[in-house]
């Protein structure tokens, strides 16, 4: 087993799937740790390919030879909720303006979905989640 290289660093980001590039805030980020960019982005871009668009957060983790890997998690539930109610974005004051609905069903989806990144023992905790970012973002569960 080869020795294991030092971390020198964690970045997180969010970038749109597919269209990663050097501009800010990816080439900053990872220039600051020397990593190559394109590198980078090639292999962002290739991986999150058929997902074009959609907000992607990634932990990129930087070893001391400048060499890197990077996982990618699943959009945010703001993003998905804003896709679902078909709104552009969530109410600027959520307790007293409501800007869309959305089904249980819909949430119960979002949840099986995120549900690899979320903090949760089951669906129906998940379910919950998912709901009270809803109702932060002034949007209805029918």
């Amino acid at each position: 087993m080869p020795p294991k290289k030092k971390v020198s660093g964690l970045i997180k980001l969010q970038i749109p799937a597919g269209a990663a590039n050097p501009a800010p805030p990816v080439g900053p980020a990872l220039g600051q740790h020397g990593v190559n960019i394109m590198d980078f982005c090639k292999a962002f871009n290739a991986r999150t390919a058929e997902d074009a668009g959609t907000i992607t957060p990634v932990v990129i983790t930087v070893y001391q030879d400048r060499s890197f890997t990077f996982i990618t998690k699943t959009p945010p539930a703001a993003v998905l909720l804003k896709k679902a109610a078909q709104i552009a974005k969530g109410a600027g004051d959520p307790k007293r303006d409501r800007v869309g609905k959305v089904t249980r069903s819909q949430v119960e989806e979002i949840a099986k979905q995120k549900m690899v990144d979320l903090n949760a023992n089951d669906l129906q905790a998940a379910c919950k989640i998912i709901e009270g970012t809803a109702r932060s973002m002034g949007i209805e569960i029918a």
